[in-house]
């Protein structure tokens, strides 16, 4: 008899081993409810990057996935040999989907796996990443929305904001290839316009402030896209700026708000919700294919009134109507 117990007390605990996972790599919370396992990943801790990651988590709760929806936050902090790393572990942790924030992770998360959804966010070019074949063709297991910036709009603006300037100098990291392909948009639109620059490039933020001392005196204003490594070092770039009275304009919102002149650049609340809105009608059942990469929807017109009293710079009022101004 004691050891028929024994036997049904083991096979029990095997049915309840088997009972707490999941054919498809969800959780089970015990009450029969899958839980939905999502890795987000993003390169390096920066105010821009950040707004994507908890605006994403804030959308899925307001779409009504609270609870339903396990997050699981990985971050390489700047070190990006660590990223295949981190997704390996990931898949190794049965997530259902990767969302990797810029080109760098959602590069190593296409190399790690063929099979697992990806959903990418803030990635600016993606077909010259090697994601996909085209905007309109998501034929393998990734798909996102890209921040492609208005590049002319920003140059436009410059040339309303502050009209004396003549030189602008390009300050990049030229291993980031959403920087990159931002810098040689603007170097084309100088070029047809006839505007003189100048660029100088970093590897990292410890470059940033002898790379742009290095262009004080030869340049009348700074010009820096969507760049995560400079975007991490604002202060820094922003210290150099000012020193030389040199106005800054940068390719997204929350560069602006860290002391940047003016932008039509990225607003990452918008692009945060665009993400969480294809995570969530791919977790609804909508495959890969049928969801073609997006475009940010809407772009954030900022000033910094701080920034251009210092610099001495009037604000026209045709500007202010359209503009988000913001440091008064």
């Amino acid at each position: 008899m004691k050891k028929a117990v024994s036997v049904l007390i083991v096979g029990m605990l095997i049915l309840g081993l088997f009972a707490g996972c999941s054919d498809d790599g969800a959780t089970d919370k015990g009450s029969g409810e899958k839980i939905y396992r999502i890795g987000v990943v993003q390169p390096m801790d920066h105010p821009s990057l950040n707004q994507i990651r908890d605006t994403i988590e804030e959308e899925l709760n307001d779409l009504g996935y609270e609870g339903k929806v396990e997050l699981v936050f990985e971050n390489a902090n700047g070190d990006m040999s660590l990223l295949p790393t981190i997704m390996q572990e990931l898949i190794n942790s049965q997530v259902d989907m990767i969302v990797p924030i810029a080109t760098p992770s959602a590069q190593a998360a296409a190399a790690t796996t063929e099979t697992i959804p990806i959903v990418f966010s803030a990635v600016s070019n993606p077909v010259e990443a090697g994601l996909v074949t085209s905007f309109e063709n998501t034929d393998k297991n990734i798909t996102g929305v890209s921040n492609s910036i208005a590049i002319e709009d920003i140059f436009e603006l410059a040339g309303v904001l502050t009209p004396e300037v003549e030189t602008f100098g390009f300050i990049y990291n030229s291993s980031e290839i959403n920087s990159s392909v931002g810098i040689e948009r603007a170097k084309a639109y100088c070029e047809a316009n006839g505007i003189p620059y100048r660029e100088a490039t970093i590897t990292g933020t410890a470059d940033l402030q002898q790379v742009a001392s290095s262009l004080v005196g030869s340049v009348d204003a700074f010009f820096t896209p969507n760049d995560n490594t400079v975007a991490s070092a604002m202060a820094t770039y922003m210290q150099v700026a000012m020193e030389a009275k040199i106005p800054t304009y940068v390719g997204a919102d929350s560069m602006v708000a860290d002391g940047g002149l003016a932008t039509v650049g990225i607003d990452y609340t918008v692009l945060g919700r665009q993400t969480a809105a294809m995570i969530a009608r791919i977790m609804d059942g909508e495959d890969i294919n049928e969801n073609p990469v997006e475009q940010i929807a809407e772009y954030a017109n900022m000033i910094n009134v701080k920034t251009a009293e210092a610099l001495g710079v009037t604000i026209p009022e045709s500007l202010k109507e359209d503009f988000v101004l913001i440091g008064e």
